[in-house]
């Protein structure tokens, strides 16, 4: 056996499950590693979340230059280049991921460079360069998260066929952009190519883009983007891709059954996430793996083999990097004999950063009814709020469900303006267990767009004041 080194604990994977549990293990008083063969920050930091919604900022920008001369501001000649902003995602990723090694330094995490897996009871194997070092450990995290999903039909070679790490690096706009998928993913990044001039398609399966959201939102986003000139297929499914020396061939079967077929340049595969659970030792060590590859955790995220546990994407429920940070914290404190709590998967955001911006937390109307609640709806639309005005993004609303019983929040669901910071009021009020009323009677300041959630209560109420 090779070089030998103890400790409390070892974390597999450095993404925002991984480092988090790592700090959070450090500060409670344990020696701990983190195992990490890429950069620090895992997908999320560096192909995720951070570099998508910096893209998402300039995308903004763009489009506020289109309307710019209602502000005074007289641009002539103004041309739209993909290439700066993507080079300014890459120093955002850059910066972000040198803070969490200032972190690591700061709290006495020990960073091991290489890929880990579990050799046997208590012990990691780290793999770099093709030696081999094993670690002794009280207790292993594993925190190893997802990647893109391949079709059988639509096969990623980042190249003409892209998955999300593909669309970020491009460093220019094609003159069109197939998407396959109308999830998160697939929204936000038919918001940046678009912005930057792209002909955009959509297809997705289900019958509305954003599934997972309110019906009555899904649509709303349906209808702007298609006013912005992108062409949307619900109800469709993707056949198969034909790839050309200058683009793909793609078809498609369309809600009435028939099938279309049409050339683009790039297609962009966005149809959901895999666990990344191979090749890291778990039927040597006798780790419960469901039939998709999660790993099977406990609420206090235990697998059940003692001392080995499971966080974030890898350990199944959303595929959020909130909800793998949350986990981390919950799992280290109830390793450290501290934990009194748990992971509430029915109060956790929704969050998808287009524009206008969605989010929600909670049951949907459909949700809330098929639950066989007796609910009342509200929905204040943002043309009420005078900050929503002034500021030239008054599209969208706010939307409430409200048990009539117990006053309960539901579901709340947002689209338009900072909808994925407002959110963070509902989730809170859910977690405190707060009344409808209650979210109203609390002071909200004016002029602001937070406004909109005490006039979202009132409208569940059936009370709205400025409709």
């Amino acid at each position: 056996m090779a070089d030998t080194k103890s400790f409390d604990l070892i974390v597999i994977g450095s993404g925002p499950g991984g480092y988090v549990a790592a700090i959070r293990a450090a500060q409670l008083g344990m020696n701990v590693a983190c195992v990490e063969d890429q950069d620090l920050g895992g997908v999320c930091l560096n192909i995720g979340c951070i570099p998508t919604k910096a893209m998402l900022t300039s995308a903004l920008l763009v489009n506020e230059m289109k309307s710019a001369e209602q502000h005074g501001i007289m641009a002539k000649e103004v041309s739209f280049d993909l290439a700066p902003a993507q080079e300014r995602s890459r120093r955002v990723v850059k910066q972000m991921t040198n803070g969490i090694g200032h972190l690591f330094k700061k709290n006495k995490v020990t960073h091991i460079d290489g890929f880990g897996r579990l050799a046997a009871a208590g012990t990691v194997e780290v793999e770099k360069d093709g030696a081999k070092t094993t670690y002794a450990t009280k207790n292993i995290v594993i925190a190893t998260g997802s990647r893109p999903r391949d079709l059988p039909v639509l096969k990623i070679d980042e190249d003409r066929i892209w998955s999300s790490t593909g669309a970020l690096m491009q460093t220019a706009a094609p003159g069109s952009l197939f998407i396959v998928g109308a999830g998160a993913i697939g929204v936000e990044f038919a918001d940046v190519y678009d912005s930057f001039g792209t002909k955009v398609t959509i297809v997705e399966a289900m019958d509305h883009i954003l599934p997972l959201e309110d019906a009555e939102v899904s649509k709303f986003m349906e209808r702007t983007y298609k006013k912005r000139g992108m062409d949307i297929h619900t109800g469709a499914f993707f056949q198969s891709a034909d790839i050309k020396a200058d683009g793909v061939t793609v078809t498609f079967k369309d809600k009435k059954g028939e099938l279309q077929t049409m050339d683009v340049d790039y297609v962009l595969s966005a149809v959901g996430r895999v666990p990344n659970s191979e090749n890291l030792g778990l039927d040597k060590a006798g780790v419960n793996v469901d039939e998709r590859g999660f790993i099977v955790v406990d609420e206090q995220l235990r697998t059940n083999v003692p001392g080995v546990y499971a966080i974030g994407d890898v350990a199944g429920n959303q595929l959020l990097a909130h909800k793998a940070s949350h986990e981390g914290i919950v799992c280290v404190e109830h390793i450290a004999g501290e934990g009194h709590g748990t992971v509430d998967y029915e109060n956790v955001p929704n969050c998808t950063y287009c524009h206008p911006e969605v989010a929600s937390v909670g049951l949907t109307e459909a949700q809330a009814k098929e639950a066989g609640y007796d609910i009342e709806v509200g929905k204040f639309p943002w043309v009420g709020i005078g900050r929503a005005v002034a500021s030239g993004h008054s599209e969208g609303f706010v939307k409430i469900i409200r048990d009539k019983q117990y006053s309960e929040i539901l579901g709340a669901h947002i689209v338009g303006p900072h909808a994925t910071e407002l959110i963070a009021e509902f989730v809170v009020g859910r977690h405190l267990e707060a009344t409808v009323e209650e979210m109203e009677k609390a002071m909200h300041p004016h002029p602001t767009l937070s406004e909109g959630v005490s006039e979202g209560a009132l409208a569940a109420l059936g009370r709205p004041i400025h409709i």
